[in-house]
């Protein structure tokens, strides 16, 4: 079992280890760029449910996490030198919202069954609850549509977090495999009304309010693994964190690059930056992680990085130069890092889903439709020339010059405007056409869609997969 020793993650021999991996978005916790669909993953089960019938569409998403993540992507994962998987979780998994605090057995055995696939390939688990009740900020990733954050207000939702992490942590506490609970992916505590302003400001009490709170459940249960704790604003703001309060602490920031997801020459420019490795590890080395990390001796995991991939080949040769470079400062700053994600559709996964497959071909029409109305907010190839991107533009604008409060940040303004219009209402608007896609046809039928998403079928990005063997494969040949 890991533990943390100063500015180190040791294993029971007292050894560092390295934690170099990947996430696996998009299987329990969906999200609409990874699997295909629009909008969020309870409002694509609503509509699916409707639908198909109840019982269709819980067979027709029970195999899709069959296929998505098992004991093969495991052995796969082992095999390219990887040694742990960041799994994040949503909380509908485990409780009901008509019956909180009755956790459900499905979703634990399905966990448990994949931490034992790792035990047994020797691979560590970090569990990461990605979605929390009461959302804990405004974007589709925690399965949020209303770009409310209710958790941050409400008593209630908070004290669920609290008894649910209490409840992992009991059933996973003898667990070797486990690395640690990472709390709350990407917190954003002053949601929405902060971020339509140029200056976003935190609030400290109720993030380490919540956090003390968390850890001191956990520890009523497990008082042997580690915890990781990110910071506020989407991983990015540490500043007035509490410093390190409790033994087997672990800080995390998340680092997405431009070089690394914005279209463009690496090295080169982007906008007016200059961007290079000297550039990237300058600005890694100023983030409120980074400093964070280094004045309270503790270790830095990176939980998320990634490239984007826009499907031509000289992009892909950008953005792989730009990632190994990132890694290399990673590195050389002994953090420990998981990149996003592993696999998807064709964004941003080291396995992909073959473009001919049964999934993608039936998928076509609803794909167009999401590219036309630039429906998902992350890698949304081509949203920005649509008609509906320059009316959600104007309106911005139009906006900001009656409402003349030069305090509105225009960006801010624009891309929480599309996500309320194109990501948030279009997308919904499209779920039930989604969920018709799958009318008509049997289990069977289903299930061979469905395995469009397994391994097997599915394509390897040898350039991502050289890039990450480069590392997670160098700590064996020292």
């Amino acid at each position: 079992m890991l533990q943390v020793r100063n500015s180190e993650i040791v294993n029971s021999d007292g050894q560092p280890v390295r934690l170099r991996g990947v996430c696996v978005g998009g299987w329990m916790n969906m999200e609409n760029f990874i699997n295909g669909y629009p909008g969020d993953e309870s409002g694509v089960r609503r509509a699916s449910a409707h639908s198909l019938g109840a019982g269709r569409a819980e067979f027709l998403f029970d195999r899709w996490l069959d296929y998505f993540f098992n004991a093969d992507d495991v052995a796969f994962l082992k095999e390219c030198g990887a040694n742990v998987v960041r799994l994040p979780l949503n909380y509908r998994h485990f409780e009901d919202d008509s019956d909180p605090y009755a956790y459900l057995e499905k979703g634990f055995q399905r966990l448990a069954r994949v931490v034992g696939e790792c035990a047994r390939a020797g691979l560590y688990v970090i569990l990461d609850l990605h979605s929390a009740q009461g959302w804990q900020n405004t974007d589709w990733h925690c399965d949020n549509s209303s770009r409310h954050t209710l958790i941050w207000r409400h008593p209630h939702f908070q004290e669920r977090f609290v008894a649910l992490w209490r409840e992992i942590a009991h059933r996973f506490r003898e667990s070797e495999a486990v690395a640690g609970y990472n709390l709350m992916n990407e917190p954003v505590t002053n949601a929405p009304v902060g971020r339509f302003t140029a200056k976003y400001e935190t609030d400290w009490a109720v993030i380490n309010g919540l956090y003390r709170r968390a850890v001191e459940a956990i520890r009523e249960v497990d008082s042997e693994h580690i915890i990781f704790l990110e910071g506020d604003y989407f991983s990015q703001k540490f500043s007035k964190l509490d410093p390190p309060f409790a033994p087997n602490l672990v800080y995390s920031s998340h680092n997405y690059s431009p070089p690394s997801t914005t279209a463009g020459k690496y090295p080169g420019k982007i906008g007016k930056t200059t961007w290079n490795k000297r550039r990237q590890a300058a600005v890694f080395a100023d983030q409120e992680g980074t400093l964070f990390t280094e004045e309270n001796k503790v270790p830095l995991w990176v939980g998320e990085f990634g490239a984007a991939f826009d499907g031509s080949a000289s992009g892909a040769s950008y953005r792989l130069m730009s990632l190994d470079d990132q890694i290399s400062i990673f590195e050389q700053r002994r953090a420990h890092w998981t990149i996003w994600t592993y696999k998807d559709i064709g964004r941003m996964g080291l396995v992909t889903v073959a473009p001919d497959s049964d999934y993608l071909r039936l998928m076509r029409p609803v794909l167009r439709t999401k590219r036309l109305l630039g429906v998902d907010s992350w890698l949304n190839a081509g949203a920005s020339k649509t008609v509906v991107e320059k009316l959600v533009n104007r309106l911005a604008v139009s906006a900001e010059r009656a409402i003349g409060d030069k305090a509105i940040d225009h960006i801010s303004n624009r891309v929480y405007l599309a996500q309320a219009v194109q990501a948030g209402y279009f997308a919904n608007l499209m779920q039930p056409a989604f969920a018709a896609r799958f009318r008509g046809l049997s289990e069977t039928q289903i299930d061979k869609l469905m395995q469009s998403f397994a391994l097997k079928n599915c394509n390897v990005h040898a350039g991502l997969a050289g890039v990450l063997k480069k590392y997670w494969q160098g700590e064996k040949k020292k």
